[in-house]
Parts: C-alpha cells; sequence; structure tokens
C-alpha cells in the first residue's frame, strides 16, 4: 500500500497517541509516535514528517511552546500542524492562530474527521 505521508503523533497519554496512530495507519499513513514536546523536537528533524499531530496539555513541553519552536526553526518552519486538544477554548484557538497552527481537532474526536484534517493537510489541493 502506498504511504499517504508520514505523520508525528505527539500525546502523553499512550491510548490518545495508539488511537491517533490506529486510525491513520489504517489509512495509509506512516506514523511515528512522540510522548510529549520534547521528545517531538529530538525527533522530528530525523523523521521529517509532513503533518505532525500534537496535544495541548503535556509535561516538559506542551504544545503551545512545541509548536513555537518549530515554527522558529527554518527546518521546520513550514511543516503542517494540527492540534488535538479537549479544551477548545477561544483563548486556545487565538494562540494556536497566532503561532501558525493550520488545523484544530478537538477531544473526544471523530477518528474519520481526524483523518480528513490530516490528508487535507498533507494533500490541500485534493480536499
Amino acid at each position: 500500500m502506498r504511504h499517504l505521508g508520514r505523520v508525528l503523533v505527539v500525546d502523553d497519554s499512550d491510548v490518545i497517541r495508539t488511537l491517533i496512530a490506529v486510525n491513520l495507519e489504517m489509512e495509509g499513513f506512516e506514523v511515528i509516535q512522540a510522548a510529549d514536546g520534547q521528545e517531538a523536537l529530538e525527533k522530528v528533524i530525523d523523521v521529517r514528517p509532513d503533518v505532525i499531530t500534537i496535544d495541548v496539555k503535556m509535561p516538559r513541553l506542551d504544545g503551545f511552546d512545541t509548536v513555537e519552536r518549530l515554527r522558529a526553526d527554518p527546518r521546520t518552519h513550514d511543516l503542517k500542524i494540527a492540534m488535538v486538544t479537549a479544551c477548545a477554548q477561544v483563548d486556545d484557538l487565538r494562540r494556536g492562530e497566532k503561532i501558525g497552527v493550520d488545523a484544530y481537532v478537538t477531544k473526544p474526536f471523530d477518528p474519520t474527521a481526524l483523518v480528513r484534517t490530516v490528508r487535507e493537510l498533507v494533500e490541500p489541493e485534493s480536499a
């Protein structure tokens, strides 16, 4: 099966990370996982994902700080990022927009909607 793209899934919950990974893999994406923002930053250059899905609240380095660091690095500045959050409050949405988040998925999420969001980020012309 042809890979649709490579996705780095960042979430401190093993259950959520696995759920996202399984749904993306079933649709043909290659998935690499990281347990928090710090691990994501350590992996991102070697992995070279097409899209990152990232949780907001995580230990060591949260989603917002991780996105800010990714956007500040010329090597990762243009990565597509979908924030997966339990609390899509207006302040969070504004902050995410300001730092360059490309899409939001709210927990609990519909796996079909998550896959569609990732697919649209990988192939914007087909959306």
